[in-house]
């Protein structure tokens, strides 16, 4: 019997914000690990930064960054908090607004990355954009969660990066250049 390989741990494709709006989700994280809250802000690695997701899969390898030179950045607004997950931990994070640019974006990416096994919650037309901002929150502590999330974030996105978990680094693909 052979066995069977080792599964890689799935890549992602994710878009970064502008200095101000990354400052913001920051503070959340802050403000939610101050208050004993489960928080990002407790993943000190220099990767760790707030970030949309575009496109997560085990094997990105022939991405086609080159597809991505042509956007611009562009407004975004970080919207309301959602919680996702079941059971007694859930994840908090931001709402993203989905705008007509940042639904081709998503696109585009994901024509990038080829053929290929989308995870669910990245896959077109399964999407939910969102900056997270803590992965196990206790059920009891949601309403003292919101308490600590203020209004909407209105940013830009500012580029794309690679995130690979084997080697826990990331690259640069492309900086979204300026209107």
């Amino acid at each position: 019997m052979r066995e069977a390989e080792p599964q890689r741990p799935p890549s992602s494709i994710e878009l970064l914000l502008d200095p101000a709006a990354e400052a913001a989700v920051r503070a959340e994280w802050d403000a939610l690990a101050a208050n004993g809250m489960s928080s990002l802000a407790r993943h000190t690695s220099a990767s760790n930064r707030p970030h949309v997701t575009l496109v997560v899969r085990p094997d990105l390898s022939l991405f086609d960054a080159d597809s991505l030179v042509e956007y611009a950045s562009f407004p975004i607004i970080l919207g309301a908090p959602l919680l996702f997950g079941t059971g007694e931990r859930r994840v908090l994070v931001r709402s993203v607004v989905p705008t007509a640019e940042l639904l081709r974006l998503h696109a585009t990416a994901h024509d990038a990355a080829g053929p290929g096994e989308d995870a669910p919650h990245t896959a077109p037309g399964e999407w939910t954009p969102h900056v997270t901002l803590a992965r196990r929150l206790r059920v009891a502590d949601v309403a003292a969660a919101l308490n600590l999330v203020g209004g909407d974030v209105h940013g830009h996105v500012t580029s794309v990066r690679r995130w690979d978990p084997v080697t826990a680094t990331t690259t640069t693909l492309t900086e979204l250049r300026r209107p």
